[in-house]
């Protein structure tokens, strides 16, 4: 099924598996997420309006991403790489660079939390690539 070039079975695929990946990432580095963020357990149990909320973010996030693969004019796995090396780099890192350095934060919850999103980029870019 396509929208103006993008296919909706893989945004829904790329939502589905970077939301897993997301669980499992966080699931594995937690505590030492929850330390350098400076938060406690309590702080960071998540209710289903949060899981919600964030799902929802993911699927909006293949989306755009996958509208972003198309217009690059190859939709590929290559350039679904490609295109999430390049948002990872040129915006994502940035603005997470700035705002934890504003923040005073650690470096540790920017690589812990930068690692996050390129692995979300990575798998929505190869699925959407593959699938599309």
């Amino acid at each position: 099924m396509m929208f103006d070039g993008v296919n909706l079975v893989a945004v829904a695929a790329a939502a589905i598996a970077s939301f897993v990946f997301g669980a499992l990432w966080y699931g594995t580095l937690g505590k030492v997420w929850m330390r350098a963020a400076g938060l406690s357990e309590a702080q960071t149990k998540p209710d289903p309006v949060t899981f919600g909320l964030t799902f929802f973010c993911q699927v909006i996030m293949a989306f755009v991403f996958a509208g972003i693969i198309y217009h690059t004019g190859e939709t590929n796995i290559r350039a679904g790489i490609i295109s999430a090396l390049m948002i990872w780099v040129g915006i994502v890192m940035t603005t997470q660079i700035v705002n934890h350095r504003f923040q005073g934060k650690p470096w540790s919850l920017t690589l812990i939390d930068g690692g996050h999103w390129l692995g979300v980029l990575l798998v929505q870019g190869i699925l959407i690539g593959w699938l599309s």
